[in-house]
């Protein structure tokens, strides 16, 4: 199984600032919690000295999971995006057949998914209905409530 994940370059920077947090921020402040729970004596029975420690694990063990993906990303060369059809990063702009309802979604990879900023995941049943198809198509989605048809007036990046 490929390690390798593809990110937009937004994607990776927000995976670099997390690590840049966890290393400069949170790893210090664990590492206080650590020594005032051991200048409290006995150490076998100091419960907050168990808890900065299992934190400091879980802690440590996120940085090394972040510096692996960030390792294995790729980025999408933005530049090159056919925009005469869907593909990943379009911006898709899509009648709803149904109600009349206009929309606009981008799609982006599944790490990046966020609906209130109207990004949904490639992998999403919208997103694999949508994929390969070019403005005046009709694109029939099969959805958990059914089947929904959206014409796609604009693609653009």
């Amino acid at each position: 199984m490929s390690k390798l994940k593809y990110y937009t370059e937004e994607g990776l920077q927000k995976l670099k600032d997390e690590l840049n947090n966890l290393q400069d921020v949170e790893r210090p402040s664990i590492s206080r919690q650590i020594a005032e729970a051991r200048d409290k004596g006995d150490l076998s029975e100091n419960a907050e000295y168990d808890a900065a420690k299992n934190a400091q694990g879980l802690l440590e063990l996120r940085i090394s999971k972040l510096q692996e993906l960030i390792r294995n990303v790729r980025l999408i060369d933005e530049s090159k995006i056919d925009t005469s059809k869907v593909l990943i990063l379009s911006i898709v702009k899509l009648k709803n057949l149904a109600n009349g309802a206009i929309m606009t979604y981008m799609l982006v990879p599944e790490k990046e998914a966020n609906l209130k900023e109207k990004k949904i995941s490639v992998n999403s049943p919208i997103s694999k209905g949508l994929l390969g198809k070019s403005v005046g198509d009709i694109a029939e989605i099969t959805i958990p409530a059914g089947k929904i048809n959206f014409e796609i007036i604009e693609i653009s990046r």
